[in-house]
């Protein structure tokens, strides 16, 4: 009686909102008024698509920035309704609650949104919600495959919109004190980057297929993935162990590090590459990334090497992290610069004379907070190209993305920036194949 009665109220909550079928209808770029601005008083105003775990961390930085004027939360959007009635809430009065993020981006009031769904639908959601002239904050990695990422950002040029990706370290001090010291010449110039990163779990205890939860819109969470059955290795979060759905701590860890590291080398625009990769397969259980993974990347002109290492050679203290490589020495980060702090010699490190400088928004201490800061601030200034601007996003996530390519092929990939050079069944690899009507 007190699970019918709790599955009642939830139902009598969410009916005044939640959206759970029905055709996609795209409102034409511009429902927002000039390009660049916020809404009505200069607050603006955001809608939240993904309300668990990190989404959890967005919709708690918004309701600061409420506090502080900034912001108007109107909408909350989630497939489970747990989570989408605990996002609601939270927010209190004034707020609309969603199951399916297309109704909510047909609302002409809302500016901007925050998307943090699993890896598989940031591309879809990004790409409609630019069509619907929203700027976007879409979680790392931007996309599963090199053909998505590239549809997000014409998908951002076009409709003139702001889109950060939510790697946060290049706004946080750690990795800006870390980047300056090494465009300053720190260890001299830095040939080698290296990578370690603990292993990908293995699915050591396997349990059946099964009916969904009741709170949980299962064709709805796997949108353009191929339909199959609900089981708990799946979802929730465990996504994150699949090579068509998560792609591994590559691509989810990678995203992050990678990310600071080509800042770093001033390396955003080196987007030709060779890629090699081998690794352990879990042998058992639903999830398939490697377990272990060795991944080499070589750019040119300049010439340098990148190495994703998992478990890698351990240098520093912490779980993950990587170093720098340089002709007069090496210099450590832990982690990616944003959740632990610089080395002590990049803290310390004394600009020299002529130094070049490197951007940062410092608005928060907080790292997640000061992001979103920088991803208001190129929405005000109407520049549109906040610090992990979709292009970077995507360039980014390009190299997780064929660093798995390589493994799944066994084989050297050449990547010209556009293609696999002289490889017909890699470029195959470069898009799939997505679920009806939950497409591109």
């Amino acid at each position: 009686m007190n699970q019918l009665k709790a599955r009642l109220t939830r139902r009598r909550f969410l009916q005044a909102g939640v959206a759970t079928v029905g055709a996609l209808t795209l409102a034409p770029s511009g429902v927002i008024g000039a390009p660049g601005q916020p809404g009505a008083n200069q607050r603006m105003v955001v809608a939240h698509i993904g309300v668990g775990g990190m989404g959890n961390t967005h919709l708690n930085n918004m309701l600061r920035f409420r506090t502080e004027g900034k912001v108007r939360i109107a909408a909350v959007c989630d497939v489970d309704d747990n989570r989408l009635e605990a996002a609601a809430t939270n927010v209190g009065a004034g707020v609309t609650p969603y199951r399916d993020y297309r109704y909510l981006l047909e609302r002409k009031d809302v500016d901007a949104v925050l998307i943090a769904t699993p890896d598989h639908w940031h591309a879809l959601q990004t790409v409609h919600a630019c069509q619907n002239g929203k700027h976007v904050y879409v979680e790392k990695p931007a996309s599963v495959t090199v053909r998505e990422g590239e549809a997000m950002v014409a998908a951002a040029r076009a409709n003139r919109v702001a889109v950060q990706v939510g790697a946060q370290a290049r706004t946080a001090l750690g990795a800006w004190q870390t980047c300056r010291a090494i465009r300053n010449g720190i260890v001299g110039r830095v040939r080698k980057v290296s990578c370690w990163h603990y292993a990908n779990p293995v699915d050591a205890t396997p349990v059946p297929d099964s009916a969904p939860p009741e709170a949980l819109d299962w064709d709805l969470w796997l949108g353009p993935l191929p339909w199959r059955p609900y089981n708990r290795r799946y979802q929730p979060a465990n996504f994150r162990w699949l090579l068509e759905s998560g792609g591994g701590q590559i691509r989810d860890r990678g995203a992050h590090q990678f990310s600071t590291i080509l800042w770093c080398m001033e390396a955003d625009n080196q987007i030709a590459f060779t890629v090699e990769a081998t690794g352990r397969p879990p042998g058992k259980g639903l999830w398939d990334c490697p377990v272990d993974m060795q991944v080499t990347y070589h750019f040119k002109n300049p010439d340098w090497t990148l190495e994703w290492g998992q478990p890698g050679n351990k240098v520093g203290k912490t779980e993950f992290g990587n170093v720098f490589w340089g002709d007069n020495g090496q210099l450590i980060l832990e982690w990616e610069g944003g959740y632990r702090p610089a080395n002590p010699e990049a803290i310390n490190f004394k600009m020299p004379a002529g130094a070049k400088d490197v951007y940062r928004t410092a608005e928060y201490e907080d790292f997640n907070m000061n992001h979103k800061a920088d991803w208001f601030k190129a929405i005000r200034e109407g520049h549109l190209r906040p610090a992990v601007d979709i292009e970077i996003g995507h360039r980014t996530a390009t190299l997780c993305n064929l660093g798995n390519l390589a493994y799944i092929l066994g084989r050297k990939l050449t990547w010209d920036g556009k293609q696999v050079v002289g490889d017909a069944e890699a470029n195959r690899y470069l898009h799939r194949p997505q679920r009806y009507p939950y497409m591109l």
